[in-house]
């Protein structure tokens, strides 16, 4: 019961947290991504603020055994840099570009977001659905070729 108190609580201060820096706001996220035009640098405060203590909660996580509630901690993922790596990266670049948004501020904006916010969450979670299947699918076609 308390696993789930505090994700509900983890996840509530992250929602408001989108909402108040401006994450959902997808003029404010273009805005910041568009550097060599009106460029709003204010989500570089945003990102420090999210950066600077994840770097130091992983530092603490990396001397614990088990997590403050006393579940496993996760696995350091690899640091290798392959294709699905720069190919997802491409892929989540771009639609935050073009759309704004991004998954979790996605979330967040859907009670408010109207139909386009809508369309956005849908088609992104349908990509998360494909994805694994069409990976799957390409990697038998490359073993195929070889």
């Amino acid at each position: 019961m308390i696993r789930a108190l505090t994700a509900f609580f983890a996840g509530g201060l992250f929602g408001a947290g989108l909402l108040v820096s401006g994450m959902t706001d997808t003029q404010k996220v273009q805005g910041w991504l568009d550097i060599f035009g009106d460029w709003d640098p204010t989500l570089a405060f945003v990102m420090g603020g999210a950066i600077l203590p994840m770097a130091v909660a992983w530092n603490i996580a990396a001397r614990r055994a088990r997590a403050v509630l006393g579940n496993d901690l996760p696995e350091k993922s690899g640091s290798e840099v392959d294709r699905n790596l720069v190919v997802g990266s491409l892929m989540f670049g771009a639609g935050w570009g073009l759309v704004g948004l991004c998954p979790g501020p996605a979330v967040a904006s859907i009670s408010w977001g109207g139909t386009g916010g809508v369309v956005f969450l849908v088609a992104m979670l349908a990509g998360m659905l494909v994805a694994p299947a069409f990976r799957a699918r390409m990697n038998r076609m490359a073993t195929a070729l070889s």
